[in-house]
């Protein structure tokens, strides 16, 4: 076992709070760098030096983008660095209205340890659009991150329940009817969770946060050899210490090392080069997975991002998997 102590610099493009169903930002990326605080100030000043025009303070992905000679030098240079995980944000729903449902709504619910009902959640993703159509699925959906969004409204009599319940009754189809009425005879098991989720300090966590299931899966891969990490990350509200005990409690059932999150460290990205680089290589990444799950990618620039992604991500459409994953 090794002995190794990492900190990891970790930060996240595409977040928006429990809105996952914007059409604008579809995917989320969680990066994560091991890199020493004076080498990261140095890349975070040869970048400086190409974008004068902008802020002193801060450079963002957006302003890096702009210039496909720094975005292929930043791929070129983090490269066997730094990892990225992709999260589907609608598929992401999917599978959390599933676990909620249905199975263990656990914090290993949405991560790599969590896959019985993965088969149920992908099939609904890929088929709820063709046999419903996509305006009437993405409405369902809604229904279902409107209930879980409004937070005084959980109780069992709360508006958006009965909306809710109301349109899961009323998605009626001889082919996908196998899969949604155990969805629809769940109530009781619904109803528990909305009254479990009333507590801050609650074993379910956060329905519609998908950076819990990517802290974990980060954490994993830079303690899969042993090692013991800590997470510096660029600050989060979602990440409280409560729920980060919960992950490092589920990084020790699966990992060699009995501690293998050493905790959780937030900082400014603005002050912190590492944690800005994580930025930018986050939002790198959003950017050319996105142009992959639209078909308009750049193959190289495809190929360059390629080591960095875990494949652990939560992806369900199959052919820009395999062209963000496999060598063309």
């Amino acid at each position: 076992m090794s002995s190794r102590h990492r900190e990891i610099a970790c930060d996240e493009s595409g977040f928006t709070g429990s809105n996952m169903l914007d059409p604008d930002l579809e995917i989320i990326t969680h990066a994560g760098l091991h890199l020493d605080q004076e080498t990261a100030a140095e890349y975070v000043a040869l970048i400086r030096a190409r974008f004068r025009r902008y802020s002193a303070r801060e450079y963002k992905a957006s302003q890096l983008l702009r210039h496909r000679i720094a975005v292929e030098w930043l791929l070129g240079t983090l490269s066997g660095q730094a990892t990225v995980h992709l999260t589907d944000k609608t598929y992401f729903t999917v599978t959390r209205l599933v676990d909620l449902l249905i199975g263990d709504p656990s914090y290993a619910a949405g991560t790599s340890l969590s896959l019985d009902l993965r088969p149920v959640a992908r099939t609904l993703h890929r088929a709820g659009p063709v046999v419903f159509g996509a305006p009437r699925w993405r409405a369902f959906l809604a229904t279902f991150v409107m209930m879980m969004r409004h937070k005084r409204y959980r109780g069992i009599d709360g508006p958006w329940v009965a909306r809710f319940l109301q349109t899961l009754d009323g998605m009626r189809s001889e082919r996908l009817d196998p899969l949604l009425q155990p969805l629809r005879d769940a109530r009781p098991q619904l109803f528990h969770v909305l009254n479990e989720l009333r507590d801050d300090r609650s074993p379910v966590p956060p329905p519609l946060e998908p950076l819990i299931p990517a802290l974990f899966e980060t954490a994993r891969l830079w303690s899969a050899d042993g090692s013991s990490v800590r997470i510096l990350h660029d600050e989060q509200s979602a990440l409280t210490p409560y729920r980060v005990a919960q992950v490092g409690a589920l990084l020790r059932t699966v990992s060699p090392n009995p501690e293998p999150l050493l905790g959780l460290t937030m900082l400014d990205s603005r002050t912190d080069p590492r944690i800005q680089l994580a930025d930018f290589l986050a939002g790198v990444a959003r950017h050319l997975a996105t142009a992959e799950l639209r078909n308009q990618a750049d193959p190289y620039l495809t190929s360059l991002l390629r080591p960095y992604l875990a494949p652990t991500s939560l992806w369900c459409h199959q052919s820009s998997w395999h062209r963000l994953t496999t060598s063309r």
